[in-house]
């Protein structure tokens, strides 16, 4: 898996989404309550563009007539007709064992501070970051 730095994490405040271009995939990073998750900009329905859709949060009932939202579990909306998927996996909410949309692990961190090794040797001076960056891992 390749490791894309996608910016810094001030780029993707909470509540919002952006989408980012990554191999030539079309890629929505969503903030939600603090916590990062990654989708594949396409419903498998029809292709459209899944990560334009509303964030929502799961329906939980333990029996009829009583329902409450999740604070823990999230879904992403497709605009075009509806069809909901897990911000976490990317299974679909009425097939979840065949049909999902791809998710791509996120990560927070500083920049690497360690030079690549290369042919040539170049003076270097001592480096601190001072802030934390979003990481995206795509398989190819």
């Amino acid at each position: 898996m390749a490791r894309h730095n996608l910016g810094p994490v001030t780029d993707f405040p909470e509540g919002k989404q952006r989408l980012v271009e990554v191999e030539g995939r079309s890629i929505g990073v969503f903030n939600v309550r603090g916590r990062l998750y990654a989708l594949r900009n396409k419903c498998p329905h029809q292709g459209g563009p899944l990560c334009a859709g509303r964030v929502i949060a799961r329906l939980e009932s333990d029996r009829p007539g009583e329902y409450r939202y999740s604070d823990q579990e999230f879904l992403i909306e497709c605009p075009w007709h509806g069809w909901e998927f897990d911000l976490e996996n990317g299974q679909s909410w009425f097939d979840p064992q065949r049909t999902r949309v791809r998710p791509y692990p996120v990560t927070v961190g500083p920049l690497p501070t360690k030079p690549t090794p290369g042919p040539y040797v170049a003076e270097t001076f001592p480096l601190s970051v001072e802030e934390a960056y979003v990481f995206i891992e795509v398989g190819t």
